[in-house]
């Protein structure tokens, strides 16, 4: 059985969330996922309308997830790889090029977004 981990926020849980999660599983056969602390989006200069103790209950009641785990800072991804055995990692394409370092570890997969949905659309929509 193949493990896939992946990284975000997932703030705002919304179609684009579910496809993402759901072709990463289909990559493999356990899928773990790396959640934004409160910590690390304060250090990004990113808010999120729900804490992390929400976000991560919400992530673990989905069917694709297997596992949850706080990501604290950018540099950690090598050492999660590494703790969870995950043979591929995966991001949306707009990530593209960005984690290809961690290919010396395992495979590396850009999947597309979907189209027409984003938190940040959704969030712009609310202010307005």
């Amino acid at each position: 059985m193949r493990t896939v981990i992946t990284y975000g926020t997932f703030d705002i849980l919304h179609i684009g969330h579910i496809n993402l999660l759901r072709r990463a599983k289909a990559l493999g056969g356990r899928l773990v996922v790396g959640l934004s602390s409160d910590e690390f989006n304060l250090g990004k200069h990113k808010s999120s309308l729900l804490n992390y103790e929400n976000r991560k209950a919400v992530l673990e009641s989905i069917r694709y997830v297997d596992e949850v785990f706080p990501e604290m800072n950018w540099d950690q991804k090598i050492d999660d790889v590494r703790r969870f055995g995950a043979d591929v990692f995966v991001m949306g394409h707009d990530w593209e090029g960005k984690f290809d370092f961690l290919s010396e570890y395992c495979e590396v997969v850009y999947l597309p977004r979907t189209a027409d949905i984003s938190t940040t659309e959704i969030k712009n929509s609310l202010k307005a």
